[in-house]
Formats: C-alpha cells, structure tokens, sequence
C-alpha cells in the first residue's frame, strides 16, 4: 500500500468529511485548510474550476502535509491528474466516472474517487481501479436509492454523498449505508474568510457526529 493512500485511510476512518473549497483563491487557501483542519476536517477538496487551482492545491498539500489529505475535483482529464500529482495533489475526484482518469489516478497511486449515478457506473469504477465512489449530485438521488444500491455494493466499497448534503440530512443517508460526505457551499463559497468557515465546520462536525453515534 503506497504512503499515499495509507494516510488516505487512516483519515478518513478518523472523519470521512470532504470540505469541498470550490472558488478559493490561492492567497486565501492556507487560512482556510487551517481553519479547516483545527476544526477537525483531514479530508480538503480544492475544484479544478476554481481560479488558480493547482496553485492553491499545492500551497494546502505543503502546508498541511501529514494532517490532511488534499486533492483536487472536478478532474475531467489524464492531464489534469498528472498536474494535480504534480502538484502534490493525493486524491482525485471526478463529478463523473471517466475510466481513462481512473487509470491515470490508479497507475500515479493517487485516491480515486470517481461521480456515479447508477450501479453501472458504480461497478465500472469499481473495476477500472476507484478507490470509492461519491454520489453524485446527491440532491437527485435519496437515502432510499442509497439502501437499495448497498444490497449489491459491497459495505466496505466507501460511498460518499456529495450535493446537498446538510447538517439536518446527515442522519438519513447514514442509515441508508453512507460511509461520508462531502460539503459544498454549504461549508464554503467564494470570499468567506477562515473564522467564519471555522464556524460552519464545527456544526457540520458536531452534526455528524452526533448522526454517527446513534445508527
């Protein structure tokens, strides 16, 4: 198992929450991760879509090495996860299921962490190499479709819903099969500074918890 992806494991069988910093800017980006991980989050997500992104997933990986794992999304392409890897980038994660880019991911040692919709996209990941599956866009689905695709996934294949995913929300999917999430501008958008994402984080922590403990 490579360094990369044992330091994947053990943090997210710490906390399996993705804070998912889509229009951060490079200067912003290290108060943030900071904030992020004091809060108790070891899983960061910088999209590619975002200005500067590589810079900024470089910045985090240098300054948050060995307390988090930090990775890219919206990856589209090989090139991008060679520039992501490049970068110090050690997860990558797709709003779809690209084969290529699960190899690509695969063959660097990086964490993949492809979008699927359907069981077909699920399985099709699973064998290309992913190392889990997020749910995407998880507003679409319900924890009722999640049940019903734990039947044949197996429990130890890790699904992430990713897309509407609140503090109040958090309870059903568990119960359904869940194994995290990841937040989006629920937790950050574009400009918030590092206290008041610190706030957001601390709910969506005591709020996971809090679900985690009663199932």
């Amino acid at each position: 198992m490579t360094s990369t992806m044992s330091s994947y494991q053990a943090h997210f069988e710490q906390r399996p929450l993705v804070a998912i910093l889509r229009g951060i800017l490079p200067a912003e980006v290290e108060a943030v991760g900071e904030a992020l991980c004091d809060a108790g989050f070891t899983l960061i997500e910088v999209p590619l879509n975002s200005p500067d992104a590589i810079d900024s997933i470089g910045r985090l990986a240098a300054r948050l090495a060995g307390r988090a794992t930090v990775g890219a999304g919206t990856v589209l392409s090989i090139e991008q996860v060679r520039a992501v890897a490049d970068a110090g980038g050690q997860m990558i994660i797709s709003p779809n299921a690209d084969l290529d880019v699960i190899a690509a991911t695969v063959e660097r040692g990086l964490v993949s962490l492809p979008g699927v919709f359907t069981p077909s996209e699920a399985f099709a990941a699973l064998k290309a190499g992913a190392t889990g599956l997020k749910l995407f866009p998880a507003e679409a689905a319900s924890p009722a479709v999640l049940k019903a695709w734990r039947a044949v996934i197996p429990a130890s294949v890790p699904i992430i819903p990713v897309g509407g995913i609140t503090p109040d929300n958090m309870a059903q999917w568990l119960a359904a099969g869940a194994s995290g999430f990841g937040f989006g501008s629920a937790l950050y958008s574009a400009g918030l500074d590092a206290v008041t994402v610190a706030a957001r984080a601390a709910r969506f922590i005591s709020s996971f918890e809090a679900a985690h403990h009663t199932r």
